[in-house]
């Protein structure tokens, strides 16, 4: 899918391979979108890849007096339990709580998501409701854009092809500002939008000064309903009003029919979702947030050793890397995914491939101890990393607890999606020790079972917590 590799050891290096080699090389951060397109044979002019989650201070988020700033290496699920965020920045974390499933967030980048450009990426709508902007550099300089003016049509956008966004930067919600985001899809969790609104209202005593709100996945890009904002202003936000200017909001839609929905239904959404993410603000609803998120994270708070120089995966660079405990060195394989790697290379079979798109979490394994989708991890990325597969699970021939429960609940059925749900329960259990029913099924949500009705799954990890809680 590519030639070449490179992990990046410093911004400079980065912006110095771009300038050399072009629309050739592209740079890669969480990678979730990225290697999918590449897998469907876009992106047909990008021969070289620059992973840049080694560069220290690119997955740090920065708070000033007044303003955040989000580097490009920052995951939504570091996102989720970021304070000043929470505190000051809460319609971005409704939306990036909506995004995928554990492990797509604990890989995917909210300049990634930004970068993406389609108008369904759900962080963008908040964003551009926050009036954010984003930093771009280039061997040349600096300069700076909004991100409304980032985006020239679907997945087009402003940044050359020797530039690199260093981050999305935005001013603190203030004391009088209230926001909210809100998404449609059509399953519970881990669904890409089929229309999404966000909502910044300031308020002088209980009268609207100012309102912005933006619609996602309803046109080509991004958009403000005007007509909607305009009318707010100099208004108290009762239900009449909310009313008045969810109906005012769908003349400035131009959705789409696609595979989620056709343009009627979209249009039928507009009105329904404004109403909705205004009717939240009015009633305090839009406060609510649950910042004891299922992460699958355990006891991890790292998950990646920066390195001062870097290196070149193509033919000579070797992958350096211990999986279950043991140190491989691999001369083949730089050019494919990790999936693929661990089951042709190092001959670790019980890591399936599934749906190979991030979808199914057959592939679920342990980079660092971070759960991830290895069909969506490029293999270089797990150099100098330690990889756990089902393999690394047991102890000697001792199962661990969560597979003993899996087979004592009767929740293996065919099996093959067995290694997935054992590797995501592991790391539940690991961060809640004795979950609620709905953050068992927020930890498994990026594993789908084809054979049964998740019954017997649950109840295995019930069990496993019964047993591991008895161990203490």
């Amino acid at each position: 899918m590519w030639e070449r590799y490179y992990t990046a050891g410093s911004v400079d290096d980065v912006l110095e391979i771009l300038d050399r080699e072009g629309a050739a090389a592209r740079i890669i951060a969480g990678g979730t979108d990225l290697v999918l397109e590449l897998k469907n044979g876009l992106h047909s002019e990008t021969r070289d890849l620059i992973d840049i989650n080694r560069i220290e201070g690119l997955n740090i988020i920065k708070e000033t007096r007044e303003s955040i700033a989000i580097g490009p290496a920052v995951t939504h699920n570091q996102c989720l339990v970021s304070e000043p965020l929470i505190r000051y920045a809460l319609p971005l974390l409704k939306a990036a709580q909506t995004i995928g499933s554990p492990q797509i967030r604990n890989v995917g980048t909210v300049l990634g998501n930004l970068i993406t450009a389609s108008p369904a990426n759900d962080t963008i709508t908040p964003l551009i409701a926050m009036d954010a902007e984003l930093t771009i550099r280039s061997c040349k300089g600096e300069r700076r854009v909004k991100l409304a003016d980032f985006y020239k049509g679907v997945r087009k956008i402003d940044l050359a092809a020797n530039e690199m966004v260093m981050d999305v930067h935005f001013n603190k919600l203030s004391a009088n500002q209230k926001g909210n985001f809100i998404k449609y899809i059509l399953r519970k969790t881990h669904a890409i939008s089929v229309a999404n609104a966000a909502a910044i209202l300031t308020f002088d005593q209980d009268i609207i000064s100012a309102a912005s709100i933006t619609l996602g996945a309803v046109a080509p890009t991004i958009i403000h309903a005007r007509t909607a904002e305009e009318f707010l202003i100099g208004k108290k936000l009762t239900g009449d009003v909310i009313s008045q200017a969810a109906a005012l909001a769908s003349q400035d839609g131009k959705p789409i029919s696609d595979v989620r929905a056709s343009e009627e239904y979209r249009g039928y959404l507009i009105p329904v979702l404004v109403e909705k993410v205004l009717a939240e603000i009015e009633s305090g609803a839009w406060q609510e947030y649950d910042d004891d998120q299922v992460l699958l994270w355990g006891s991890k708070k790292a998950f990646f050793t920066p390195t001062l120089r870097t290196f070149d995966h193509g033919q000579h660079e070797l992958i350096k890397t211990r999986i279950n405990g043991k140190e491989y060195s691999f001369d083949k394989g730089q050019n494919g995914v990790l999936s693929t790697l661990i089951r042709e290379q190092a001959g670790l079979t019980g890591t399936k491939i599934g749906c190979g798109e991030g979808e199914c979490g057959a592939c679920t394994l342990y980079m660092n101890g971070l759960p991830v989708f290895s069909c969506l991890v490029p293999a270089p990325r797990a150099h100098q990393c330690d990889i756990t597969t089902i393999e690394g699970i047991a102890h000697g021939d001792q199962l661990h607890p969560v597979q003993q429960a899996y087979i004592d609940e009767g929740a293996v059925q065919c099996g093959f999606c067995t290694p997935g749900f054992v590797m995501s329960t592991v790391k539940l259990l690991e961060e809640k020790p004795h979950p609620t029913l709905e953050q068992i099924k927020q930890g498994l949500s990026g594993n789908l079972c084809r054979c049964t009705g998740y019954y017997s799954i649950i109840s295995a990890v019930e069990k496993a917590a019964e047993m591991l809680s008895d161990k203490e």
